[in-house]
């Protein structure tokens, strides 16, 4: 998994779907930050909606799992969005919801047949925390997940719908043009930018291995996701040496070889993840 708002959701849906724990929940948001905190973007909208809220201003990741749970207690819908400047399927137009969540450039969304449906924001939060370890007195910083609830006017929006099929087909292409892009920008600037770009790459990829994937899923997605994960890597590394290499030109050429790729990835995490919230309530 590439962010919280795709780890909440498809663990989320594994715990109302009967194929997960609560533990297994807080434990896959906990491989982002140590800290989960939840609290009301605006608290007399979620009143007036009557959600099951109890968290007050600074609910911790039990309030998150009891809201959860209630927002979704029948026929549950929820899943993650992506929104980038430009592209905003999913998002209910003219909300502060729709505002954050293209901020954040993630959120979930979460609707039921019985209730108003809700969107969580994720945020990371630098906090202090005391310890009380010897010879270390006083506070040390710690890392906090920050959801912000929204209480949602109507109907969710239609979900954006892509074949699991289309997007593999996609991204074997992806693949081929990411790398030569990345053997190019690492031999003109890798000297003045990254040493080996390749191994950060390979680290990049690493990373997403701490985010685990409910056991349900299909092996396709998980391999849409695992394949998604090394494209992006790519992008990101070979950004930076663009970045890096102080020439506005350099870095549009960068841009501009990226930015399909960019799409690329991003259609094919939809289609894998929907793909696994379907999963958890097949038979």
């Amino acid at each position: 998994m590439w962010c919280p708002s795709t780890s909440l959701s498809v663990w989320a849906n594994a715990w109302l779907a009967g194929r997960a724990a609560p533990d297994d929940v807080l434990d896959a948001l906990s491989a982002w930050a140590p800290v989960q905190s939840v609290a009301a973007y605006d608290a007399i909208s979620i009143g007036e909606a009557g959600l099951p809220w109890s968290g007050g201003d600074g609910g911790g990741a039990t309030s998150l799992l009891q809201l959860v749970r209630g927002a979704a207690r029948t026929g549950a819908d929820i899943h993650p969005v992506f929104p980038v400047p430009g592209d905003v399927r999913g998002l209910p137009a003219g909300t502060a919801f729709a505002q954050e969540a293209i901020v954040a450039g993630e959120a979930v969304l979460i609707g039921c047949s019985d209730s108003a449906p809700i969107g969580l924001v994720p945020a990371f939060v630098e906090t202090t925390a005391e310890t009380d370890l010897p010879g270390e007195p006083g506070d040390e910083a710690a890392l906090e997940l920050s959801w912000t609830l929204h209480a949602l006017p109507g109907m969710l929006p239609p979900r954006e719908h892509h074949e699991l099929g289309e997007a593999e087909f996609a991204l074997r292409s992806a693949v081929r043009t990411a790398a030569e892009t990345l053997a190019l920008t690492g031999s003109h600037w890798s000297a003045e930018a990254i040493d080996d770009p390749r191994a950060l790459v390979e680290d990049l990829v690493d990373a997403t291995l701490y985010h685990p994937i409910p056991d349900h899923a299909p092996n396709r997605a998980v391999r849409v996701l695992e394949t998604a994960a090394h494209v992006d890597a790519v992008i990101t590394v070979s950004s930076g040496i663009a970045t890096a290499a102080h020439s506005s030109e350099e870095i549009r050429r960068a841009t501009e070889a990226m930015q399909p790729l960019t799409t690329v990835v991003r259609t094919a995490r939809v289609a894998a993840v929907t793909a696994i919230l379907h999963s958890a309530w097949e038979n």
